[in-house]
């Protein structure tokens, strides 16, 4: 089971990445592109040049997750490196599920294109 917790190391990936990769692939992209073990229990969050996807790989003490997320509409607030040479931001899970949920990190709004249905 995933848990999202307070201790949950979460980083972004700032550059694009090509979204046909799977586990093997990301994993590569964790240990050669943002210097990390992909095996240490953190979140690893990519996403396309468009920025209408997402994928999240995490290995959770016994095997690998790939979450995948495609947007219908709209596009992801993806944050932009402060130096060339930073390849990945540090988030929090309150910032990953902002994140996800549609709001732009910068100014803390909702995006645009995103809209909750209202529950009777």
């Amino acid at each position: 089971m995933i848990s999202f917790t307070g201790a949950l190391k979460v980083y972004l990936a700032l550059e694009p990445q090509d979204m046909r990769k799977s586990f093997n692939g990301l994993c590569a992209l964790v240990s050669d592109h943002l210097e990390a073990d992909p095996y240490q229990g953190a979140l690893y969050i990519f996403t396309n040049q468009r920025r209408n996807r997402l994928k999240i790989l995490f290995w959770d003490g016994t095997g690998l997750w790939v979450a995948c997320k495609r947007l219908e509409q709209g596009r992801f607030s993806w944050p932009k490196p402060s130096s060339k040479s930073q390849k990945r931001l540090s988030l929090t899970p309150e910032a990953l599920a902002m994140l996800t949920d549609g709001i732009d990190l910068k100014d803390g709004r909702l995006r645009p294109w995103y809209e909750r249905e209202e529950k009777c």
